[in-house]
């Protein structure tokens, strides 16, 4: 009992802040009125997304809608080819399905997308003398934002009996030229993407 007496009157070996102001305390601050210059110098920096995430944080926008229809409309004017031994045009969109979006990650805006599509063909190829009118689609499985340059055209041809094995593969490597327009035409997409 002696010794925890002698250690209380000794101090605990926690220190509280000091509650009294000594002579050599700095002076407690005093609160100023702000100028409206003062208020316009401390504004915090314009952000890219919502309001509500002035520090940038994480946040993701859907531009699915947009995107979609921006795809038909840019595929859709892509138009008529002309090849050695005939001609063809896209002439729909059948099938536009994926999704795009635009995040903004620690103040920085971020777009991608990923997208499968199918065109609707026709054409007309010369053999033996007349001319044969063609259907078919152009399938691409799958495309996603930067990858471009690695973009694959599958063509499928509507199943026609008149149609020779060789002028079918003829059709087949002459609608895999419009693999470059349609290039053209999805870098044109992302790059108003990016300037969204």
């Amino acid at each position: 009992m002696e010794r925890e007496e002698e250690k209380t009157k000794e101090g605990s070996s926690y220190r509280y802040w000091v509650r009294e102001a000594t002579a050599d305390a700095a002076p407690p601050p005093l609160p100023q009125k702000l100028s409206n210059n003062d208020v316009a110098l401390n504004a915090a920096p314009a952000s890219l997304g919502s309001l509500w995430n002035r520090a940038g944080t994480w946040e993701e926008k859907s531009l699915t809608k947009w995107a979609t229809d921006r795809l038909k409309e840019l595929l859709g004017s892509v138009g008529s080819l002309q090849f050695s031994s005939g001609k063809a045009e896209i002439i729909d969109v059948n099938r536009c399905v994926g999704d795009a979006f635009l995040v903004t990650v620690r103040n920085k805006k971020r777009v991608g997308y990923t997208y499968e599509l199918s065109l609707k063909v026709e054409g007309e190829w010369s053999c033996e003398e007349n001319m044969k009118k063609v259907k078919g689609s152009l399938e691409i499985p799958e495309f996603s934002f930067g990858e471009l340059d690695d973009l694959e055209v599958d063509v499928k041809l509507s199943e026609d009996k008149e149609l020779s094995q060789q002028l079918k593969q003829l059709i087949r490597l002459d609608m895999k030229q419009f693999l470059e327009p349609i290039r053209l035409k999805l870098g044109q997409f992302e790059q108003e993407l990016k300037d969204r």
